[in-house]
């Protein structure tokens, strides 16, 4: 698993909102007296439980929408280290049972914002989008709010796994627009779609009411790449220049220079965050982190179905 994530203020904006978070999830234990020998340690840690992908993209002005995506993320630490329940690492839980649990941390995080907005009444208005990846390989937990994304390329063609939630993404006339002038939605960044392209009706903040994540769960293979974005990306990249870069045959970190380089050369009107995750079967990089365990584990489900159906 190869993980390398990049953040950009663009060629635009003068302070960046978005932010990013690459993570393993662990147990651990702060030791303060024991009469066993520890060398000295004063902190123990467990295995791995998980990696902790991120990617917010604050709104509501210079000080607010910087301040809003910090919020959310660090709302989502808390809610991940004193909340989220381990039990489902033995089976107690089920997937939607987890995936609950996870929606139930960007409830906590509108919790935060209003608290933060009426503590200062001139953030009203503050806001972010989440898109969060919790994986305990082979399975992959996607929970998402707004219109930041993520991505799936398997086998040489990407597939977009979350929705935007953006008033153009309710109406057809995007469609139409891309059967007019001949072109598929894959060659088209979404600036090339109107203003309406960015307009959210979802997000954490912004709003009284409570967002509305999407949850879901899959199974991820080895060969896999995940690309975790913020609209900054896919404003100036089409779906099939974003296809081409993840496929070139170079480090994760350096796709990731690349991916935002295109973007800045391309108009880099917004801030601009990617976050690549690789999933590649490679023994000497396991044996140098024998902490990360890629094989596949025969007691959780490998079935060949990308998607599970979550209940409304």
């Amino acid at each position: 698993m190869d993980c390398c994530g990049l953040t950009d203020v663009g060629r635009k904006r003068k302070n960046n909102e978005d932010q990013f978070l690459i993570a393993d999830v662990s147990k651990s234990m702060r030791v303060h007296q024991t009469s066993l020998a520890l060398d000295h340690q004063t902190r123990l840690f467990g295995d791995t439980k998980g990696k902790l992908l991120l990617v917010a993209d604050g709104m509501g002005g210079h000080e607010a929408g910087e301040r809003a995506s910090q919020v959310v993320i660090d709302g989502i630490v808390d809610h991940t280290l004193n909340r989220l329940s381990w039990f489902m690492f033995n089976d107690c839980l089920t997937d939607d049972e987890f995936e609950e649990q996870l929606k139930q941390g960007l409830v906590e995080c509108q919790r935060r914002i209003d608290r933060e907005v009426e503590a200062i009444p001139s953030r009203r208005g503050m806001g972010s989008t989440l898109t969060l990846c919790y994986i305990v390989w082979p399975r992959m937990f996607l929970v998402h709010v707004g219109d930041s994304r993520c991505y799936l390329l398997r086998g040489g063609v990407l597939q977009q796994l979350t929705r935007d939630h953006t008033l153009a993404e309710l109406s057809e006339a995007i469609r139409r627009k891309a059967e007019d002038t001949g072109e598929g939605l894959d060659d088209m960044p979404d600036e090339s779609l109107g203003p309406m392209a960015h307009v959210l009706w979802n997000a954490i903040g912004g709003a009284e009411q409570d967002p509305h994540p999407d949850a879901q769960a899959l199974n991820l293979e080895i060969g896999d790449t995940l690309l975790l974005c913020t609209d900054g990306l896919n404003k100036h990249l089409s779906k099939r220049q974003i296809t081409e870069i993840l496929s070139l045959p170079i480090k994760t970190d350096e796709k990731c220079q690349v991916l935002v380089e295109a973007a800045n050369d391309a108009g880099g009107t917004d801030n601009i965050t990617v976050v690549i995750s690789s999933f590649t079967k490679d023994t000497e990089s396991l044996e140098a982190n024998a902490e990360i365990e890629l094989p596949l584990n025969d007691a959780l489900p490998n079935t060949d179905e990308f998607f599970e159906p979550i209940p409304s």
